[in-house]
């Protein structure tokens, strides 16, 4: 049995108060807050898992395999990505364990939609919900995040594999 551990951050600016780019994290859309400026719809949660699972698996997601989606093929959901982080890392025969989310931003207000980013997450990973932990903080404006320009998360993912 091999455990391994990746590590992944995301973070994105929102775009300016009249944009109508939807603000999405984890799979969630969030009215009183305008989007991301990103070329994807800027899901910091999946993004910071998509690099977690690259970590351990080698095979660059964003940067690699997201950019040649969202320019050759339009695609803009990152749960499009997600899913190809997740199927390299049953392709290298590696199963999730557990996966901890840690958020920080002062807007938009995370606390009540937790559980079903929970369970968002889980759904995407073939994982039970108790395998997934989600932490936010505001960050105290101690951060352009803490601040209210953004939202930053990392991820950490730990994985068992043959």
């Amino acid at each position: 049995m091999r455990i391994k551990t990746g590590l992944g951050q995301d973070s994105h600016r929102f775009e300016a108060k009249d944009s109508s780019k939807p603000c999405v994290i984890a799979g969630l859309t969030f009215e009183d807050v305008p989007g991301f400026m990103a070329n994807s719809d800027g899901d910091v949660v999946y993004h910071a898992i998509c690099n977690a699972i690259s970590s351990i698996t080698g095979i660059l997601i964003l940067g690699g395999v997201a950019d040649e989606l969202c320019i050759k093929d339009g695609i803009t959901n990152s749960e499009f990505y997600l899913k190809e982080a997740f199927k390299t890392l049953k392709d290298q025969k590696f199963s999730i364990s557990h996966v901890a989310i840690s958020l920080e931003g002062k807007k938009p207000s995370f606390k009540k939609h937790l559980s079903q980013m929970k369970k968002n997450v889980a759904a995407l990973l073939e994982i039970q919900q108790q395998d997934v932990g989600i932490t936010a903080t505001s960050g105290e404006g101690l951060s352009d995040y803490g601040c209210g320009d953004g939202v930053s998360c990392f991820c950490v993912i730990t994985v068992i594999g043959e």
